[in-house]
């Protein structure tokens, strides 16, 4: 697509509408079908339109994951280098891969490429990508902890044409569904993604149909471009200089000892670079990432700070990337990546401490960290097989505004956390308790958001668990002067009592039976800005609220209460005093 001024303000906002709504339209009809409730509920999927030349994302829906809106850049790219090769790209073609080190993320992550023709010519491409519920691997749902290679997590699948000139090959579906412990939902996903991309053709070609193609690709050209220009420009308000920030990992699974990601962010001008030399070298377990993931994040991170830059290729045109070969961020086959969402989570919290320093009213403390990927899986009495795999939610950073959300999900989606309701209906499980976690969020003038606490207790007979988590030993940071929150906890029960993972915050081979229970209490988020500067009234009200404890008031915040819950102004004067 070129760039261009030519068309008119009116139409390109109208087209502008009309393009994203095709995407949040195939967003809605993948949710809407998907067998799985990571999908179905938690909405860890993404739709797009993409370059027809680079791959570059040139619209994404709203209700996806915005990670996606960079990894599938890459994934849409190897298909573009998969088509050249074969010289053989036609209209019908679906290709479909989960490959993560040519696309992104990680092999749960099945993607639909799919081209666009207009009158004999390629257009674009549209792109489907979702969180299968199992894709085979060493353990059920496929966040293997312990992994050192790909294999032990899942299947790979390279960039293969699942339709070719629209016949379906149902070859293609058998072997993905012989390496699935749940073959009816991957079958129901999968569909679910081909009837996507099939109402994005053709709302694609009403509307092509309506403005022309010449016009609709003025118009996808002059929205990168101006969210280029919007990026330099707020890239120019900052002063320049190096800003740096470093943040740990607790361990990779595998070999107990911390990994580092470093950040030194360069502002020259209306550019930025993004260094991360300094982090960790690739490791043996599974929190490697590939480069294309560390950028995606990168441009999620960036979008939490300038958040009214749209959402296309161009929010990158300004920006450098510095992530050196053999690191934590430049994964290559076979390292393990399963836990990409651990790394990038770390990624996006280093870019708030970074900008901390020279752009503190854009900033957040940083959110929980860690998705907590939890599995239980066995199976039921008639022999059938269940596998409840899910991710778990806590408090959001303070902000310039205000606090940050109470149990929310995970900085790098807009996704959900999918209910309790929706689990025990699905799973032999019962939830003994699901709540906010008192005293979790991170002090300071904004308070972080609380994490929460879950409690599980089986119904079957047996079930095997499995935790992929972080933040159990590094708590999320706050930030312009705020405190760090609660740090993760897991606790499962055994027959002589209450355990805890040794490596903090992931584990495998736990199992356990009837009754007996698993919980994780999540973290808050940091906090923002000094706690003694926190209105007190605030603070007595969190108190009220449950949210935060007499002692941690006195503590963490300077604030003495009365018996009755007032402020207590002297002892509060007192106790502040001595905090400056």
């Amino acid at each position: 697509m070129t760039e261009t001024t030519a068309i008119d303000p009116v139409t390109l906002a109208v087209l502008k509408g009309r393009l994203e709504q095709i995407a949040d339209e195939m967003d809605a009809t993948l949710f809407r079908s998907a067998f799985n409730p990571i999908i179905a509920e938690a909405h860890d999927a993404s739709h797009g339109l993409y370059d027809p030349k680079t791959g570059e994302t040139l619209v994404q829906g709203k209700s996806g994951l915005p990670i996606f809106v960079g990894a599938m850049a890459f994934a849409v790219k190897a298909v573009i280098e998969k088509a050249a090769r074969d010289g053989d790209l036609a209209d019908g073609d679906v290709y479909i891969f989960n490959d993560p080190y040519d696309g992104g993320t990680h092999l749960s992550d099945f993607k639909l490429v799919r081209p666009y023709f207009r009158d004999g010519r390629l257009f674009c491409y549209l792109a489907s990508v979702g969180h299968w519920h199992d894709v085979g691997g060493n353990v059920p749902g496929n966040y293997n902890p312990v992994a050192t290679e790909c294999f032990q997590e899942g299947m790979l699948i390279p960039p293969v044409k699942l339709y070719v000139k629209g016949e379906f090959r149902p070859d293609i579906v058998d072997i993905l569904r012989a390496n699935s412990r749940l073959p009816g939902s991957l079958y129901g996903d999968l569909n679910g993604q081909v009837n996507a991309l099939d109402l994005g053709i053709r709302r694609l070609d009403r509307l092509l149909d309506e403005y022309g193609a010449t016009t609709v690709g003025q118009a996808m050209g002059e929205l990168r471009a101006r969210a280029a220009r919007l990026m330099r420009a707020h890239i120019a308000e900052l002063p320049d200089g190096t800003w740096s920030c470093d943040d740990w990992l607790d361990n990779d699974g595998a070999v107990d000892e911390p990994l580092r990601v470093g950040l030194d962010i360069v502002v020259a001008g209306d550019e930025m670079t993004l260094d991360f030399s300094r982090t960790a070298p690739a490791c043996l377990g599974p929190v490697n990432i590939s480069r294309s993931t560390a950028i995606a994040a990168c441009y999620v991170a960036l979008k939490h700070v300038f958040r009214d830059v749209p959402a296309n290729a161009g929010v990158l045109e300004p920006i450098r990337f510095v992530i050196p070969d053999g690191s934590l961020m430049a994964a290559t086959a076979p390292k393990p990546v399963g836990g990409y969402t651990e790394t990038i989570l770390r990624m996006i919290d280093v870019v708030f401490g970074a900008l901390q320093h020279c752009a503190p009213e854009r900033v957040n403390g940083c959110a929980y960290g860690t998705i907590n990927a939890l599995s239980l899986a066995g199976h039921r009495r008639d022999g059938r097989r269940w596998v409840m795999f899910s991710f778990f939610g806590g408090g959001h950073g303070g902000h310039p505004e205000g606090d940050g959300l109470n149990h929310g999900n995970a900085p790098i989606s807009t996704a959900t956390i999918p209910p309790m309701e929706i689990l025990e209906a699905a799973y032999p499980v019962m939830f003994t308790q699901w709540a906010l976690r008192p005293d979790s969020g991170g002090p300071g003038r904004s308070r972080g958001g609380l994490g929460a606490i879950y409690e599980i207790e089986l119904l079957e007979e047996n079930a095997d668990v499995f935790l992929f988590g972080e933040r159990g030993r590094y708590a999320p940071q706050g930030v312009v002067g705020g405190a760090p929150a609660a740090l993760n906890r897991f606790i499962y029960q055994q027959d002589d009592g209450e355990h805890t993972p040794p490596m903090a915050s992931k584990m495998v081979g736990i199992r356990i039976r009837r009754g007996q229970r698993v919980r994780l209490e999540t973290p808050g988020g940091g906090g923002y800005g000094p706690a003694r500067e926190r209105d007190s009234a605030k603070v007595a009200e969190d108190v009220r609220l449950g949210y935060v404890s007499r002692a941690a008031a006195e503590a963490g915040y300077g604030v003495a209460l009365t018996a009755d819950g007032a402020v207590d102004e002297g002892r509060t004067a007192e106790l502040r005093t001595r905090m400056a």
